[in-house]
């Protein structure tokens, strides 16, 4: 799929999980509200199907990550909880479900993502714009980001996510180049960077995520965040990844928070709007920070400057 807010926080059966990784359980009030929400209206959440470590915060806050298109990939990328086959027919129900959940659940911020939908002619594009429409016209006070697969790269499926004007669209490259064969399988380094270039082109607010810690080098993390500025994407996401069961790909190495701090100031010299760079970051997490032109760098500039006074 195309890679979203979490992959599970299971260890990885050869190393152990650093303390950094640990999470509190899902409690309060909010999260039971929103759990009843969801299990009500038979929403997919990916906060769910990916097994993301930031449900509980996420979710306390009232907001959450809704995933379209059914919970069956067409896709089989090694590090995603999500499941592969053949999907159920299309539910051209669920965009209207999706809007009136958002409306219940009073979400000032949404995050929309999707299966892979391969085997369609429209890659899903349709039901992607009608559900962008039903949110903005039920939720009109709420900012939206959609987090897209790459549609192949054929540009009139992209063209109606841009048509329908979410606040961000992102769409992960997820690893580097190298090792992107391995990692996304069905996907290409090369189209996905065309995927942003265009959506930018379009005037679009652009995003893209990295996981680390499945075998690429820092140098291959810093190119890849070059490729990514290159193609004027204005926020980066960086976080660590985590295997979601034995059958998936081993975590090769649990990156130190110390060392996301450096790709946090090398983002921003390198001149990302926003960076969001840590250990428990997944793509969607504080996604409604990343909405405004200028808040990252601004938050950025001033920590600079208290750290150096």
């Amino acid at each position: 799929m195309s890679g979203v807010c979490g992959t599970s926080p299971e260890p990885a059966q050869r190393i152990k999980k650093p303390d950094w990784l640990r999470v509190k359980l899902p409690i309060g009030e909010s999260y039971k509200n929103v759990r009843s929400l969801v299990d009500t209206h038979k929403l997919h959440t990916i906060c769910e199907s990916g097994n993301c470590p930031n449900m509980g915060e996420c979710w306390g806050a009232g907001t959450a990550t809704f995933m379209i298109l059914g919970n069956i990939c067409t896709r089989s990328c090694g590090f995603c909880a999500v499941a592969t086959g053949k999907p159920e027919a299309v539910d051209w129900d669920e965009p209207q479900r999706v809007a009136e959940a958002i409306h219940l659940m009073k979400v000032k911020h949404a995050v929309i993502t999707s299966v892979d939908r391969d085997e369609l002619k429209d890659g899903g594009s349709i039901i992607w714009y009608n559900t962008i429409k039903a949110v903005k016209a039920l939720n009109a006070g709420t900012t939206l980001e959609t987090l897209i697969p790459d549609f192949k790269g054929e540009k009139d499926n992209i063209q109606r996510i841009i048509d329908a004007a979410p606040e961000v669209v992102s769409h992960n490259v997820e690893t580097v180049e190298r090792m992107t064969k391995l990692v996304r399988i069905q996907a290409k380094y090369w189209r996905s960077m065309e995927v942003l270039k265009y959506l930018k082109e379009k005037g679009m607010r652009t995003k893209s995520g990295i996981m680390l810690g499945l075998g690429e080098t820092k140098e291959e993390v810093l190119q890849t965040m070059r490729d990514l500025r290159a193609n004027n994407v204005d926020v980066i996401t960086l976080g660590q990844y985590l295997q979601p069961s034995g059958k998936h790909l081993p975590v090769l190495r649990f990156v130190h928070p110390d060392e996301f701090a450096e790709y946090t100031a090398a983002g921003y010299d390198m001149g990302f709007d926003y960076v969001e760079s840590g250990p428990l970051v997944r793509s969607s997490y504080h996604s409604e920070r990343h909405v405004f032109e200028g808040t990252g760098k601004k938050e950025w500039l001033k920590k600079k400057e208290m750290m150096a006074g």
